[in-house]
């Protein structure tokens, strides 16, 4: 089982073994870890905005350009920036760590 660690707002680190195809928003949402996700991982809005440790930013996946659009409308959005919906784990991402930026805005109405 691949593992990740959520640094939640208050710091606090969170190492979950998790089942391998799980989107971090889903995971996030098993565990209670306070990313709201309103489109329910439809790609629709930014409340599953994560920040992605620099070791792992080259190891995913590009964004689509679906994403990217998105997270061009993310306040304080880094490099580093991914939705967690578009995430999914993988034995490959074992040890992945993401951190939630200490706010998360809504794109929809």
């Amino acid at each position: 089982m691949p593992r990740v660690t959520f640094v939640l707002r208050d710091g606090t680190r969170r190492t979950l073994a998790v089942v391998a195809g799980q989107s971090l928003l889903a995971i996030a949402w098993a565990h209670d870890l306070g990313i709201e996700g309103a489109c329910e991982g439809e790609m629709a809005c930014s409340t599953c905005h994560v920040l992605v440790a620099r070791a792992w930013t080259d190891r995913l996946k590009p964004p689509s350009p679906e994403e990217d659009d998105l997270l061009d409308l993310v306040p304080g959005a880094t490099d580093a920036s991914r939705l967690g919906c578009q995430i999914v784990m993988t034995d490959a991402l074992d040890g992945l760590e993401v951190t939630l930026p200490q706010q998360a805005r809504s794109l929809l109405p």
